[in-house]
């Protein structure tokens, strides 16, 4: 699949068919989130690839989000950030939030190339996956991801923002490039 159609058809997917995915397939997306951009080449993502489904259960209850318990797998973010705040101060806590998005979305971009399905969970109580998942406390839990085949595709897709409500040119606000000048 080429990326401009990887990254058309990414959706979240809330409903899973009974069909367990290859872990195998779900390392390969997993190995695509190392190539995003890190600070300072400080790799600070972690992953954490779940199939026990008591655990899978618990995590659905920190989420709050009861269609989680029906994924076959779960992959859990994680990030570590003490060197790049050791390497860079205060910005560096950013920063690993940041590259964490960066190599998340890989992961995902993968996910769909592989005919996967998932949906990025970012509401949690982050301190019960800890305790479920023996995650230290000065671990980030970033994201959690149910992962599986879509039960059903959409008959429709929602159609995303258009272009020019989101860029501007030389200034926030600006919606028009300036005409380059003629050579003349």
């Amino acid at each position: 699949m080429e990326l401009d159609k990887a990254i058309k058809e990414r959706h979240s997917v809330r409903k899973f068919s009974d069909k367990k995915p290859n872990w195998r397939k779900i390392i390969e997306c997993i190995d695509a989130a190392r190539y995003a951009s890190m600070a300072g080449n400080n790799y600070t993502l972690k992953f954490i690839m779940i199939d026990d489904e008591e655990k899978i259960n618990k995590i659905s209850e920190a989420c709050q989000q009861p269609f989680i318990s029906k994924a076959k797998f779960l992959v859990v973010a994680c990030s570590n950030p003490s060197r790049t705040v050791n390497e860079y101060g205060k910005s560096g806590e950013a920063w690993t939030r940041q590259q964490a998005g960066a190599a998340i979305q890989n992961f995902i971009l993968k996910i769909v190339e592989s005919g996967l399905s998932t949906c990025w969970i970012g509401y949690f109580v982050e301190e019960h996956i800890k305790k479920v998942l023996d995650i230290p406390k000065e671990i980030n839990v970033e994201a959690v991801f149910p992962i599986g085949f879509e039960f059903e595709k959409p008959k429709t897709r929602r159609l995303k923002i258009d272009l020019d409500r989101i860029l501007y040119f030389n200034k926030y606000g600006n919606v028009k490039m300036k005409s380059p000048k003629s050579a003349d």
